[in-house]
Order: structure tokens, then sequence, then C-alpha cells
């Protein structure tokens, strides 16, 4: 009886001469590290000179920019580093800007010194909300911030003492001077705007990443993950569910004050309505779920997306033409731009902590390390 030999599967083998391309290995905190973050931050300030030199117009989408990137940073820690989904996150924005608005009208703050009453008083609001995160999730805790997000312009028409009620609140030009420290005059407010913008932008994105990093940042991650986990390994599950919203809060409500000392007036009916927090969550989305760069790539997608969009085409045409924009892009990059930009980079070089264990152990970094 004759046997039949099969071929046993063999490796794939390359040809000879051509090596195999390995990634680089760049160690936080080493010389190499170090020098790519100077040139990010010598790229950054190139960017912001540029852009400070375009025309007022201009410059104004950028200070919008900056400002709507701060509150989704504050929406991005509790609903991509927390996991609680929050659609409401638009009344921490107006909250914010009332308050700046009332102190300058009725009691004539100083534009600056109502930044941090408007943060206190988000951070507290954001307490308060945060306490139904105890008992639900999901789904249920985002219908609570949806019923507050909807009240909000409710009870700003209600209270016309002190917001104006529907017929808004304007905020006088001479009271929105930049300060004389600067040397800007009254006609240069947009120039102090972009920069005190930009700069506030760069402190609360240097905040947030050293909150991630820190002790509650992980308790927060490890809530989102599993809840029972986390609180078997002794984290106090509900205080970081309500320090995260109030925190997030806080953030969101600091956007609303420099967008109140921005725009000047303010309207129940205007940028503080439920559609400012889906444009909240619409950029945190594009920019991507709980990176650090993503609010700000989603910012200048939900503030030069419609514009464009808007410049090809005409009356509601412009509006189908950036839905359907918006679907192609979460159809191909659903981690977000950042996100899916993310991944292609780790096949090109890839960031490890300088106590790693395959750096205490001196081995060889892996090819996919966590």
């Amino acid at each position: 009886m004759t046997t039949i030999d099969t071929p046993k599967k063999t490796a794939a083998r390359r040809p000879s001469g051509t090596p195999k391309a390995r990634r680089r290995i760049v160690v936080e905190g080493s010389a190499k590290h170090r020098g790519i973050q100077a040139v990010s931050a010598l790229l950054v300030v190139l960017f912001l000179l540029w852009a400070a030199s375009q025309p007022l117009f201009r410059v104004g989408q950028f200070t919008n920019v900056f400002i709507i990137a701060i509150a989704i940073v504050g929406l991005n820690l509790v609903t991509g580093y927390t996991g609680l989904l929050s659609i409401g996150h638009s009344a921490f924005f107006g909250l914010g800007a009332y308050t700046t608005g009332i102190l300058i009208t009725k009691y004539e703050f100083a534009p600056m010194s109502t930044i941090p009453v408007a943060v206190a008083l988000s951070f507290v609001v954001g307490l308060a909300v945060g306490l139904p995160s105890l008992r639900i999730k999901g789904l249920y805790l985002a219908l609570v911030t949806l019923a507050v997000g909807v009240s909000f312009p409710e009870i700003v028409r209600r209270a016309e003492d002190l917001t104006g009620g529907a017929t808004g609140l304007v905020i006088r030009s001479r009271f929105l001077a930049p300060p004389e420290w600067t040397g800007l005059v009254r006609a240069e407010r947009g120039i102090w705007m972009f920069w005190l913008s930009a700069v506030t932008l760069m402190l609360v994105m240097l905040l947030a990443r050293f909150l991630v990093r820190s002790r509650f940042g992980l308790a927060m991650m490890a809530s989102r993950d599993h809840e029972i986990a986390a609180a078997a390994n002794g984290v106090n599950v509900a205080r970081t569910k309500i320090l995260a919203f109030g925190i997030s809060g806080a953030i969101t409500g600091l956007a609303g004050s420099l967008f109140a000392q921005y725009i000047g007036a303010l309207s129940p009916d205007g940028s503080f309505t439920l559609l400012k927090s889906i444009e909240l969550v619409t950029g945190l989305v594009l920019g991507g779920i709980a990176t650090q760069i993503g609010p700000i790539v989603g910012a200048f997608a939900v503030v030069f997306l419609p514009y464009y969009t808007a410049s090809f085409t005409s009356g509601p045409l412009s509006g189908v033409v950036f839905g359907a924009l918006l679907i192609a892009i979460v159809f191909v990059m659903p981690e977000g731009i950042v996100g899916r930009l993310t991944l292609l980079s780790r096949k090109v070089v890839t960031f490890l902590p300088a106590d790693h264990p395959s750096r205490r152990k001196g081995e060889r970094p892996p090819e996919e390390p966590t």
C-alpha cells in the first residue's frame, strides 16, 4: 500500500537581503523624546504666530476653535476617561458664560476676575449633576444630563432680573477692553481673546494630561472599564464619578466664561441650547474619545467643516453635505481622527514609559506595548 506524502505547512520566509522593518522605540524622558517635544512645541508656537497674523475674521474662527476645544476637554474627562455619557454640557458652558456676563454688567467685575467665580460655580453644579451617576448609568444617565441641558435655557428666561430673560444680556465693549498691561487698545480685543484662549487651552491640556496620569486618572479609567473590579481594588467609585463630573463642569464653565468675553452678547436661544451639547459630543467623537489631542482636532472639525461645506454649497444642501461628511469620517475612522493616526503611527514609532518592565529588566521592548 502506497502512501502519498502531503506537503507540510511551512512558515513564510522573507527573501534574503530584505531587512525586517522595525519600529523605533522612544523612551519617555530620553533625549530623543525631549527633542520630539521641543520640535512639537516649536511647531505650535509657529502656528499660533501665523494664525494671529491672519485677517480678523479668521482670527475669530481660531479663537472659537480654542474655546470649543477647552469645553471638549472637559467633556472628554467625564465621557472618554470615566465612561459617563453626558449630553447636557451646554448647561455648564452657559453657566460659565452667564456668570461672567452677570458679574461684569451688574457688579462691574473685571473680566479676568470673573473666571475663578465661573469655574467654582460650575464645579459645584457639576458635583450635583454627578450625583445621579451613583445609581444610574448608560442611557439613563444620558437622559438626566439631557434634562439639565434642556432646562438651562428655560431657567435663563425665567431669571429676567439677572440674565435679561429672552432678550439676552449684552456686555458693553468698554467692559471687555484688554488689560492695560497688554498694551492693546479696545479695537484689538480680538487679538487679546485669541492669545488668552490659546494660552488657557494649553494650560487646560497640561492639567488634563497630569490628571489622567495621576492616581485619580487611573481610578477614572478603572471605573470606566469595570466598576466592580475597581471597587474590589480599593477605588472609591462614587467619589471618582462625582469629582470627575465636577472637574468636567469646571473646565466647561471656564470655556463658557471665555466665550462670554469673546462674543459679548448672550442669549438663551443662541449658543446654550441642546445644539451646543451635540456640537461638543460631535467634536469629541470626531477627534477621538479618550485621546489627549482629540479635543483640538474635533474643535477644528466642528468649526471649519460647516464653514467650508457652506462655501461649496448653499441652502439646505450644505447641511446634507456636512452630515454625509460626518458619516464618512466616522465610518472610515471609528476611533476618531487622532485615534486612527495613533494606530498608524505605532507602526513606525512606539513610546514607552521610563518605568516600563522591559526597561527595568533590560529586555527588548515588546512589539505591542500595553
